[in-house]
């Protein structure tokens, strides 16, 4: 953050740029009008101290002028001329707040730190208001995702290893590439592969590389991801699944920044950012070696799962029904709101994986343009769902048994009307079941 002192009292400004820099403000020095303006046309500053009497002018025109300039600038005005007249002017031209000369050295300590903590929260909520819709490709706009969103600023720009934990299907691989993205290695290559998906040994190779007649079928020289990666960003995925032989090999790497293909007899001076992302809990000595997991989590991001922001839903069945619609070149002019109320109060465990690939169903499925739930009864008008209750509360009998009435349609249905073998489907005997279908009006 950026300060504008001026005041023509050099000991005045050295103590104030004393006390922001405590605060962490990089503060510009003004010892006249002249040299204010100055300073003002080619920065933009977060706090300002101003004298109201200088050689040259009145502070009361700067004010005026910074605040034109950069109407979010916090002005403090300061000087030793005090009068009610001059306070009311100074507050109606967008001063925050006023003091006398000589000052209380702790008092102006404390202002400083309630205006920093006040630029800061305009700050996040100036970021919040730019996450619209979502961030670097991934949908959501939750106050959970929006966390994610600000941890990524934060982290990206710092070259350190960051290991994401998250539920299959909520995004981990999406949030690597946000990072990445947004660091200084945005132009060198983003490598990522699945620790889960191959084999000890093929894993090795993938990673380190070989070299011609290092082991059978080795008929030529080949590059490891690391290698590849070099410059860049490596994105592990799953790296829980790793083995512990291999940990210990990618230990090693992170500590020297040098890796040895298999069959090679030097090393190679390897520049790359790890991020790793895992479903399971790495601090389980069992399964993933302490020191290793020590060494990746320079930062940690806990994504929420599908569950945790429902409010999200809307706005990723949007975004899939505009992907998917013309990869299968299929017209969705109507969303029925059936399907999203079903799928808001769905629970799915394969989070916006499972969601993409119940929507691509739809649209397959759809007819007319318009996108339905075609694979599960809508739920009736009105009535309560099973995870909520209704303030005004409601009927748990009647609701029971309109449920009971549904299963029982549905086993008569899957058994083709053979009522043994849905009583079976519903683990009821025979007399059980017919018993329970009369109640129904059935027989």
């Amino acid at each position: 953050m950026r300060a504008l002192i001026l005041d023509d009292e050099a000991n005045i400004r050295k103590v104030l740029k004393t006390l922001l820099a405590e605060s962490g403000f990089k503060a510009h020095e003004a010892a006249n009008i002249q040299e204010a303006h100055e300073l003002i046309a080619g920065h933009f500053f977060d706090l300002a101290f101003m004298d109201m009497r200088l050689p040259d002018g009145s502070g009361l025109d700067t004010l005026k002028e910074i605040k034109a300039s950069n109407p979010e600038t916090k002005v403090l005005v300061i000087t030793a001329f005090a009068s009610t007249e001059t306070a009311i002017e100074a507050m109606k031209a967008g001063a925050y707040d006023y003091v006398i000369k000589p000052f209380n050295i702790d008092e102006i300590r404390v202002v400083i730190k309630n205006i920093k903590e006040t630029i800061q929260l305009h700050q996040r909520i100036r970021l919040l208001e730019t996450y619209t819709d979502g961030f670097e490709g991934i949908v959501g706009k939750s106050e959970a995702m929006k966390k994610v969103y600000m941890l990524i600023e934060k982290i990206a720009p710092f070259d350190t290893s960051v290991l994401i934990f998250g539920e299959s299907g909520t995004g981990k691989e999406l949030v690597s590439r946000a990072i990445h993205n947004r660091s200084l290695r945005s132009e060198q290559p983003f490598i990522t592969i699945n620790c889960a998906s191959l084999p000890a040994e093929l894993l090795e190779s993938e990673l380190f590389g070989y070299t011609k007649g290092s082991f059978t079928g080795a008929y030529t020289s080949k590059r490891g991801l690391i290698d590849e990666a070099n410059n860049g960003t490596l994105f592990l995925d799953e790296i829980g699944e790793m083995p512990l032989s291999l940990q210990a090999k990618l230990l090693r790497f992170l500590e020297d920044k040098k890796v040895r293909p298999i069959g090679g007899s030097s090393e190679i001076d390897v520049d790359v950012r790890i991020i790793a992302a895992s479903n399971k809990d790495l601090r389980n000595e069992g399964i993933f070696r302490g020191d290793l997991y020590f060494r990746l989590s320079t930062f940690e991001i806990s994504l929420p799962t599908l569950d945790d922001r429902k409010e999200d839903i809307p706005l990723l069945v949007e975004h899939f029904v505009k992907a998917l619609s013309k990869k299968f070149q299929k017209t969705i002019k109507t969303i029925d709101p059936v399907l999203i109320d079903f799928l808001t109060n769905q629970k799915l465990r394969g989070n916006v994986r499972e969601l993409k690939n119940l929507i691509e169903r739809e649209i397959i499925l759809s007819e007319e343009g318009i996108l339905r739930l075609t694979h599960y009864q809508p739920p009736q008008k009105n009535e309560p769902s099973l995870t909520e209750i209704p303030d005004n509360g409601f009927d748990i009998i009647e609701y029971m048994a309109k449920i009971e009435q549904t299963l029982f349609s549905q086993a008569l249905q899957k058994a083709n009307g053979v009522k043994t073998k849905a009583a079976e489907l519903l683990g009821l005997s025979f007399r059980e079941f017919r018993y329970r279908l009369s109640k129904h009006g059935k027989k």
